[in-house]
């Protein structure tokens, strides 16, 4: 079975290159070699589910799927519901300029692993469901090796499987990922705070982003002093972050919070200084560049009315036209809908559609305040939280690129509208 590894004590010095998600080997192995083994006690022992709650408040952990809740306040929740439930791996990863969970899944995937039998464990669940799309089958194949390895060498004690839900956008949402697994339907359910509980079937459910799971199981190995050695005070650790857009060397980076947003697009090597950022997803904000010193956390990314999100940075080049990627990426969020409430199946298509008139130059008089006044009406009236993530994408667009909104508006968009779209999605999207 393996002895636990104890996190260091306050007299050892702290390691803090132990304490970094990417890098790691791949096969069960090398990650024992490295690591050693992790066991959590089976049964309700109370004294242990406390201790690792302690160590991760301390820790200052939050979620890394994009609600940034802390991860120590979850597990009690689902520690308090009582054993015999569900501990599932969300690695649906519905962004499409995200590939954090590939990543980690590929390059890491015992560490996500062990970071779920540890939850697993404390709150007393009954099986492990890691869930990837059912269209990354190259993905499915690497969690495939190691549940195949794990349970070969009878290193897990919660049984592990893998599951795949629909590539959807609003899959991803841990809400809607449950109620596929229970009724083979990606809807997300309305929930106004993290504090409601999950469920499927009758069974308390924890849902856990891959990249929070990696953290927890270096937390437990190395103790919450080596994962605050990073970052900041107030937001601890480090964070991945996919960089896309105009730049040579596209790719996920772990930085630590508090980097400057410039600093970070650095480490893809743009093509030319950008013009604007994305930041958080489809679903996040435009910087300007007087804000690219900012620092990539969320309170400092609050005063600029930004958030993390998802961990995505996109990086637009001065060739590129702001308001015609943002009519995609309205287009794409419209058609993403679960089709479930009105700000979603009305709002969000109309919203599209007055965006998509603004990006190429169709004189209207207006559109500035019809779609001003539909994003007013959609803004925080949706069953879930996807309309408020497109309605501050747009919001933030007609800021960053005020200028061009005004040559627009009056029917000379500027000359870079036709030029090529550097987004990614998952299919064709049309404006």
């Amino acid at each position: 079975m393996g002895q636990n590894r104890e996190p260091p004590t306050r007299n050892d010095p702290v390691n803090t290159s132990r304490h970094r998600l990417l890098g790691h080997p791949i096969d069960l192995a090398g990650h024992l070699a490295a690591h050693g083994p992790i066991r959590a006690p089976s049964g309700p022992n109370g004294a242990w589910q406390k201790a690792l709650i302690e160590n991760l408040e301390i820790s200052g952990l939050t979620g890394r799927g994009g609600g940034a809740f802390p991860t120590w306040a979850k597990l009690v929740m689902a520690y308090t519901e009582g054993g015999g439930g569900i501990l599932v791996v969300n690695g649906m990863e519905s962004e499409p300029a995200s590939d954090k969970d590939k990543v980690l899944l590929t390059r890491a995937p015992h560490l996500v692993l062990d970071g779920a039998q540890l939850l697993a464990a404390a709150c007393r669940a009954n099986e492990i469901l890691v869930s990837v799309p059912e269209t990354s089958s190259a993905l499915a194949d690497a969690v495939n090796r190691a549940l195949y390895e794990r349970a070969r060498d009878r290193y897990s004690v919660v049984t592990e499987y893998l599951v795949q839900p629909p590539s959807r956008y609003i899959a991803g949402e841990e809400s809607a990922l449950a109620q596929w697994i229970d009724r083979g339907k990606s809807r997300p359910v309305f929930r106004p705070d993290k504090g409601t509980p999950l469920r499927i079937g009758r069974l308390p459910t924890l849902v856990h982003n891959v990249e929070t799971l990696a953290h927890i199981a270096l937390i437990a190995r190395y103790g919450s002093e080596s994962f605050r050695a990073r970052g900041t005070a107030e937001q601890p650790g480090t964070v991945l972050v996919t960089i896309s857009g105009a730049v040579s060397h596209p790719g996920v980076v772990e930085v630590e919070w508090g980097t400057p947003l410039l600093d970070i697009a650095r480490r893809a090597d743009p093509f030319e200084t950008p013009s604007a950022l994305l930041i958080g997803g489809y679903g996040g904000s435009w910087i300007r560049p007087a804000d690219f010193s900012t620092p990539y956390s969320p309170l400092a990314l609050g005063t600029i009315g930004a958030d993390v999100g998802v961990g995505v940075m996109f990086v637009l080049a001065p060739t590129s036209c702001g308001l015609a990627e943002s009519a995609r990426i309205a287009r794409f969020l419209a058609e993403e809908s679960s089709g479930q409430c009105g700000p979603c199946i009305y709002g969000l298509s109309a919203i599209a559609d007055d965006l998509s008139s603004l990006s190429s130059g169709r004189p209207d008089p207006e559109l500035l305040g019809r779609l001003t006044r539909r994003l007013d009406q959609v803004d925080g009236r949706g069953g879930c939280h996807h309309p408020d993530g497109a309605v501050s994408m747009v919001r933030s667009a007609l800021g960053v690129f005020a200028a061009d909104v005004v040559t627009h508006t009056t029917g000379a968009p500027c000359a870079n509208v036709l030029n090529p779209s550097q987004l990614r999605f998952p299919r064709t999207v049309t404006v």
